[in-house]
């Protein structure tokens, strides 16, 4: 449910977005392999392929209406993700993203 209205969001702000640098090339396979809290709402991700970034969900969760995504803005649910089977996740899954989107910056 959370990933049908994270993309509906996603495809609305990714037109106000400046271009990345860093993007992933079309059939590249890229896993989350470490994930560290650096401040409240912005984690350091490190990804398969050596890469990493530092990814600030604070604008995503303010500006969510949906109260599923909104109480991650309790900093510490937020601060109880785990990397599993190559994603960051929060809660058996409760709120993920997609790894590209991760790699890219485009939260």
């Amino acid at each position: 449910m959370d990933s049908v209205l994270r993309t509906a969001q996603a495809n609305h702000e990714r037109a106000n977005l400046a271009p990345n640098p860093l993007a992933l090339t079309d059939g590249a396979i890229v896993d989350v392999i470490d994930a560290r809290l650096l401040k409240p709402y912005q984690i350091r991700v490190r990804f398969s392929d050596g890469t990493a970034q530092t990814v600030d969900f604070g604008r995503f969760l303010h500006d969510s209406r949906n109260p599923h995504i909104r109480k991650y803005l309790d900093t510490s649910l937020f601060a109880d993700f785990t990397v599993e089977n190559g994603d960051l996740q929060w809660h058996g899954y409760e709120l993920c993203f997609p790894v590209a989107d991760l790699y890219e910056n485009r939260i």
